[in-house]
């Protein structure tokens, strides 16, 4: 069977594998290749299973990839998904539950507009490396050797025939959400988008709807509940201390509620419940998690950050220490801890509160009057009193963190344990004119006023204002909290750091790609402070781990007063214009793709610099510096610096930072955009016999017919010499550059080309305009070419790298 198997193309294989395993089932394929479904009266027509199709034999894995990107694409998962993923081919066929890739779909760095089926592209590969430890996970049955065994588990994992409800369990209640919100959620009589403004979302009633019984919502501890036929919500009490709950019901007489949930299953099982409710933030809408900045933290760090605090503080510190999270979300952050007596948790979302008010009931070992509805940038600490000692404002804390508070023995024993909000008022994408400042984030409350001279321009950021009223009004406390590193070393915390004086006790640093919602490729750190000690942050030591948990090493980060490259960058200004100019931004390796050459400046908010003779070694030295280091997670935030004077001395250095920058992919001078002066070849070398270059600027600055007036190579007319590694580069771009120039009868070739507009030329545009990858282009030795120069060129930074740090650019 299996012979007759791999000799079918797709199609007939699709066809075949249906009758001979799924025939009991109906079958379709569209987008995703083939799904297998069967009618479950009331139900309707259900998935099973979805997979993707490959003739002969085939990397699984890759398929498995595909499907997944598939499915995002086209947000197949806000459908009603199936219990199974599959892969096969004409050789075999693997099933994974479709619960073990289920959360990568919510992952906001997963970029799924990209071309599925395109097994090259960047984040194709990115997610088949991310996604390994799971594919490993699949069964796979070989269709010769394990038939029988695939047809068993197909009948056990796929029949469905006693069923008259669908199950609700972890698994699918997200994508059950959307269908109700697509169904329910607008015959609630509710104003959404008012609602919205009073932090009042429609998940709370998907909840209530979810975890009920006979149309009553089972618990009372959620922020909304179901009566039969109307909601109650916002459960509050009035000043003589009785309950009051607002209250609404539907617009429709309930008729698409009842159609909605004669379907489903209610509640789910028990064992389902605590997950459920601790994965509320899945239900939340983009924009809400990111103006609150909410961001769940994944248990492998949770687990982490714990046994840090044990390495701290002793294995028994829970008997000895308080911890409060004031940022608690759904309080997943306190799972560990057992002396609930010493556990606080608070955090803005009333919702929340009740989420955890509801997981008490099911087991979280937390008193539920230390789980408190809090505004930590807003609301007072303290009880206000009058002359006579009585309340006039009671403040929302409970009196015993309120005398822990006032005592100074005891505020020494309090761990301030938090993932604080990540949101900042301005993004990369306002620098770039392509986005806007967030609404109400870092901005309209009263910690940002009333710090914002010692905040500076880290006021920006959410987290930092955490930082500060802790520092300043909790006094002598300590502070375990997870956050980005940017108030160690960067400019921007230049004046935080100024009043921020701490001791650092223990810490360690993961990719932020781990983190749910959490956009970008940097270090999130775990730190541990005490605040009883003043201590001036110069250096700190972290622990590296990866997305797996594995010990990578250590790294240090440095709170230099040292002065940034770019003020180095400025000694070298030209008051006319010149030949080209360089783009820069802030100095860190964050800002790596923004470095670039330019024919000419551009509308962006960030730093240019006009290039001539005079400055441009100082510019192929900055640019050099800036790129030659690929940026990671690990240095995202290390920040370049002003050097010291040894690499004046150093002609070799800069003869190979001028090489490394002509033949760089951020070099996008382009003929099209104005003369190139950036050619370091003459016609002759290049074979090129019809007409002259614009400009031969470059190629007599090399042979030293251009004097270089700013000393570096001295003040006579010399010619620069380049070290074996640069000549080697130089050498396999004179070869791509003497074959395009072959192309001269062929559409689009401009005799005046530039290394960019080679690459445009070979590789072509999408749809949006964006130049395709290497790989996409159709010249086999164009190919060829590019890569023996980008080997030559990677060569060469390897070269550069140990100076970058030896001449003070970089700290190791």
């Amino acid at each position: 069977m299996s012979e007759e198997l791999l000799k079918l193309s797709e199609e007939p294989l699709k066809s075949k594998i249906k009758d001979l395993y799924f025939s009991k089932f109906n079958y379709v394929g569209a987008k995703i290749d083939f799904c297998i479904t069967q009618n479950l009266g009331l139900l309707g027509e259900v998935n099973l299973l979805w997979a993707e199709a490959k003739q002969g034999k085939s990397e699984l894995k890759k398929s498995f990839v595909q499907l997944v990107l598939t499915i995002g694409k086209y947000k197949f998962y806000t459908e009603q998904t199936p219990n199974l993923l599959c892969a096969f081919d004409g050789e075999k066929i693997a099933f994974l539950p479709f619960a073990s890739l289920q959360e990568i779909f919510y992952q906001s760095d997963i970029d799924f507009s990209v071309t599925p089926s395109n097994h090259k592209n960047e984040q194709f590969l990115k997610l088949l490396k991310e996604l390994d430890g799971i594919l490993n996970t699949a069964q796979i049955f070989y269709y010769e050797k394990n038939n029988e065994e695939l047809k068993t588990f197909i009948k056990e994992n796929l029949t469905s025939e006693n069923i008259s409800k669908f199950q609700i369990d972890k698994n699918n209640f997200v994508s059950i959400y959307h269908k109700w919100n697509k169904m329910v959620k607008d015959t609630i009589s509710i104003d959404w988008s008012l609602a919205k403004e009073s932090g009042i979302i429609d998940a709370d009633f998907y909840l209530a709807d979810l975890l009920s019984n006979e149309n009553e919502t089972i618990s009372q501890n959620l922020f909304a509940i179901l009566k039969k036929d109307y909601y109650e919500f916002n459960k509050t009490k009035s000043d003589l201390g009785s309950i009051i709950n607002e209250r609404t019901s539907f617009k429709d007489n309930q008729k698409a509620h009842h159609e909605f949930w004669a379907i489903y299953e209610r509640p789910p099982r028990e064992e389902f419940w605590d997950y459920i409710i601790k994965r509320r933030d899945l239900l939340v809408d983009q924009d809400v998690r990111e103006r609150k900045g909410a961001f769940f933290t994944p248990r492998i760090w949770v687990d982490k950050a714990c046994e840090y605090l044990s390495k701290t503080f002793g294995e028994d510190y829970e008997e000895e220490y308080y911890i409060w999270d004031l940022a608690g979300g759904t309080g997943n952050l306190l799972a560990n801890f057992t002396n609930k007596k010493n556990i606080f948790c608070s955090t803005l979302d009333k919702a929340d509160i009740d989420v955890i008010h509801e997981r008490i009931k099911n087991g979280a070992n937390l008193f539920e009057n230390h789980v408190f509805q809090f505004d930590f940038l807003n609301d007072e600490f303290f009880d206000e009193v009058d002359d006579k000692g009585k309340i006039i404002h009671k403040s929302k804390l409970p009196l015993n963190l309120q005398e822990i508070l006032k005592d100074e023995n005891k505020r020494k024993k309090l761990i301030i344990f938090i993932n604080p909000p990540y949101a900042e008022a301005g993004t990369s994408s306002t620098k770039n004119n392509t986005g806007k400042n967030k609404e109400r984030v870092a901005r309209e409350n009263k910690i940002c006023e009333k710090y914002k001279d010692i905040l500076g321009r880290a006021n920006n950021e959410l987290f930092a204002q955490f930082f500060i009223r802790i520092y300043c009004e909790i006094e002598d406390c300590l502070m375990a909290s997870f956050s980005t590193l940017k108030y160690v070393n960067s400019t921007n915390f230049i004046k935080f750091r100024e009043s921020f004086k701490a001791k650092f006790l223990k810490g360690f640093m993961v990719p932020s790609y781990t983190f749910d919602n959490v956009k970008g490729n940097f270090p999130i750190g775990f730190l541990i402070w005490d605040m009883s000690k003043k201590e001036e942050i110069k250096k700190i030591k972290l622990d590296i781990f990866n997305e797996n948990g594995n010990f990578l090493g250590a790294k240090h980060f440095y709170n230099d007063k040292q002065e940034s490259i770019n003020k180095w960058l400025r000694k070298f200004s030209i008051k006319d214009n010149g030949i080209g100019v360089l783009m820069a931004d802030a100095p860190d390796f964050q800002m790596q793709n923004l470095v670039a050459l330019l024919n000419k400046k551009t509308n962006r908010h960030g730093i240019f610099q006009d290039i001539d003779q005079t400055n441009i070694i100082n510019i192929a030295i900055y640019f050099s510096v800036r790129q030659a280091i690929p940026a990671t997670w690990i240095n995202d935030r290390d920040q370049f610096l002003y050097p010291n004077d040894l690499y004046k001395n150093d002609d070799e250095f800069k003869s190979d930072c001028l090489a490394f920058m002509l033949f760089h992919g951020q070099n996008k001078i382009s003929a099209k955009e104005g003369i190139n002066h950036f050619i370091p070849f003459s016609e002759t070398e290049l074979g090129i016999t019809k007409e002259a270059f614009e400009s031969d600027f470059m190629y007599k600055f090399i042979k030293g017919e251009i004097k270089d007036e700013n000393s570096l190579f001295g003040d006579e007319l010399v010619k620069i010499e380049f070290s074996l590694e640069a000549q080697e580069l130089l050498k396999a771009g004179k070869e791509l550059f003497k074959y395009y120039h072959t192309h001269s009868e062929d559409k689009g070739y401009l005799v005046n080309a530039s290394l960019y507009d080679i690459k445009e030329f070979f590789q072509g545009r999408d749809e949006k305009g964006r130049m395709n990858r290497p790989n996409q282009a159709k010249d086999e030795h164009y190919k060829v070419l590019l890569s023996d120069l980008n080997t030559a060129l990677n060569t060469l930074a390897k070269k550069l790298e140990p100076k970058i740090y030896e001449y003070g650019f970089l700290k190791e």
